[in-house]
């Protein structure tokens, strides 16, 4: 089984953020999405439920924006 460093989404109260992302970025999600669901296209969570539960991790795992955080 694939480890990916997203595990889940969080049911939390949205708010909307309009972004642009390219074509090549949003197939690459779209593709993340079906591999986070087994392989399965069907029941895959969609793109857009993916872009705020990876950019959360990302920072929570960026260590200089935590020591320059627990600084000031």
């Amino acid at each position: 089984m694939t480890r990916l460093k997203l595990s889940d989404i969080e049911d939390e109260k949205p708010v909307k953020l309009t972004i642009e992302i390219s074509a090549r970025l949003h197939r690459r999600l779209e593709e993340y999405a079906v591999v986070l669901n087994a392989g399965q296209r069907q029941g895959a969570p969609e793109a857009t439920q993916l872009i705020g539960p990876m950019l959360d991790r990302f920072i929570a795992s960026d260590r200089a924006f935590a020591r320059l955080r627990s600084q000031s």
